[in-house]
């Protein structure tokens, strides 16, 4: 099992992987959750039919073999972007550093959509993602720190943030675990994949009362991650061929586990699912073609996270409200438009100046660990005495300094600099290599 190199912020101990497909990736993620938003709302919700669901439906589910509506294969290519992108970061910078850097991208543009959600539910507008009417001061206040999900039973009031309990906790993870990253890397996915099967284990075995249904929720999701992780490993050759292959069969039997439980909540296909994201990953993270630089596809990839924060905060009543003049292909286009210009909101007024803020400030932080990193070493140096070529203290070699005269020792040579003293006592040098008993 190989280690990395031992120096901190070193390119050569996290090589930097190319992922020159990553728009295409997220434009492709961005249309699987939307799909799979409008596919839930009209087939389980509205009980309705549209000609592309139809078509989806028979592609990519009965011959394709994907879960129904598309679940989790959007939101795992998202998954497995972030292990993969965020681990090369963990690797490399600092705890507080990453933390300030992970946590300051997301929250801003999250609080704000907590706090829209929590408004349009009070106006009435919007109802609720879990089983509750209203949303009381106590539930919105946990919201904005992802504590409605842990409830019993749980509050959602903007469903899609589940995920970001899952990332969040994957940050933290990589802090805790960041020994294990910068020395034996491949231990880290193979420790997550043991923990996740005891939660799971957990959750299935202990009385109900004292269960944590969300931590199975997160436990289930999480080796997409880790496999994302374990793809970073890999291409930077980071672990060997075998340690990498035990990591995989590692995930695997999470995903089994968890299929077996019926932790998830779209059927029994989430292997198969897994499988084919991760071939999407590899596949077209390292497409470096034309359709990366399509104005689409870069547009949608910029405005991702936007675009999943807010699109099913419009979805619903966009579509009611128009699909009786428009039709179900009308509403939908007038959804994605009014999607698209609330995320562009979103994204340009407080994404963008939210993540330049926490930039510059973890900029800050960094070059005053810099300072005093080469503060610290400056003073090491000047209390280390200088040594001559044979390595003998200087003062040393200028010979024993004369007895003490009229309160001051005189030279031993003439021009030689005055020994120190202590109590008007001359503080003498032991030889180099002694000690003090």
């Amino acid at each position: 099992m190989p280690s990395l190199i031992p120096v901190a912020n070193s390119h050569a101990a996290a090589p930097r992987v190319d992922l020159s497909g990553a728009n295409l990736l997220r434009f492709v993620a961005v249309l699987a959750v939307i799909y799979s938003h409008i596919s839930f709302y009209l087939v389980d919700d509205r009980g309705t039919e549209w000609w592309l669901l139809d078509v989806v439906h028979r592609s990519l589910v009965e011959i394709g073999g994907l879960n129904k509506h598309l679940s989790f294969f959007g939101v795992g290519i998202f998954m497995m972007m972030t292990g993969l992108l965020i681990t090369r970061s963990a690797i490399r910078h600092g705890s507080g550093h990453f933390l300030l850097n992970r946590l300051g991208r997301i929250l801003p543009a999250f609080w704000v959509a907590i706090f829209a959600a929590i408004i349009l539910v009070r106006l009435g507008i919007n109802g609720m993602f879990s089983g509750q009417d209203g949303i009381s001061n106590v539930e919105a206040a946990l919201s904005f720190v992802l504590g409605g999900f842990f409830l019993k039973p749980e509050v959602a009031v903007l469903g899609v943030t589940w995920t970001l309990a899952v990332q969040v906790l994957f940050y933290f993870s990589c802090v805790a675990g960041r020994p294990l990253l910068r020395t034996m890397p491949i231990a880290m996915p193979l420790a997550g994949a043991a923990v996740c099967s005891l939660i799971l284990l957990y959750n299935l075995y202990v009385p109900q009362p004292y269960t944590v249904p969300m931590l199975s929720k997160i436990a289930a999701t999480m080796p997409a991650l880790f496999l994302g992780q374990i793809l970073y490993l890999a291409w930077s050759r980071l672990a060997n061929g075998w340690w990498i292959v035990a990591a995989l069969i590692a995930q695997v039997e999470v995903i089994r586990l968890a299929t077996d439980f019926r932790v998830y909540w779209a059927g029994d296909r989430y292997l198969w699912t897994f499988f084919v994201v991760t071939a999407c990953v590899v596949l077209i993270g390292k497409y470096d073609g034309p359709m990366n630089r399509w104005a689409v596809v870069r547009w949608t990839a910029q405005r991702s996270y936007a675009i999943y924060l807010v699109h099913t905060l419009v979805l619903y009543q966009v579509f009611n409200r128009t699909v009786d003049y428009l039709g179900s292909t009308g509403a939908v286009i007038a959804f994605l438009i009014v999607c698209a210009l609330v995320s562009e909101a979103l994204y340009r007024w407080v994404e963008v100046p939210g993540t330049r803020w926490v930039s510059a400030r973890a900029e800050r932080m960094r070059e005053r660990s810099k300072l005093a990193k080469e503060g610290s070493s400056a003073r090491a140096k000047e209390a280390v005495p200088a040594r001559t070529k044979e390595g003998t203290p200087a003062r040393a070699k200028e010979g024993v300094s004369a007895p003490v005269k009229d309160g001051a020792p005189a030279l031993a040579k003439e021009g030689a600099p005055a020994p120190r003293v202590a109590s008007n006592h001359v503080l003498v040098r032991r030889p180099s290599g002694s000690s003090l008993r």
